[in-house]
């Protein structure tokens, strides 16, 4: 929601869900906080949030080296699966 809508404020977040509450929404922002998925801005009174994609680069530079081995096994199954009994 926050790449799509851009920042948001904590309680522009809960409207948006209804049933969660607001501090259940305020206790997954700071776990989106600490492991630096989201980043908070202060303007004025107010944080606002916003995603911070560089977490999820080393996540997927790290994914990047079993990429071989998946597509390998992936290419394996079709090919048995594709051959008549």
């Amino acid at each position: 929601m926050l790449l799509q809508a851009g920042p948001l404020r904590a309680g522009e977040l809960a409207e948006r869900f209804p049933r969660i509450s607001r501090p259940a929404v305020s206790k997954h922002l700071r776990v989106l906080r600490s492991s630096r998925l989201v980043r908070p801005e202060r303007r004025g009174r107010e944080l606002w949030y916003q995603v911070d994609p560089a977490p999820l680069t080393e996540v997927e530079q790290w994914l990047q080296q079993y990429s071989t081995f998946w597509e390998e096994k992936l290419q394996a199954l079709k090919k048995a699966a594709e051959q008549k009994p």
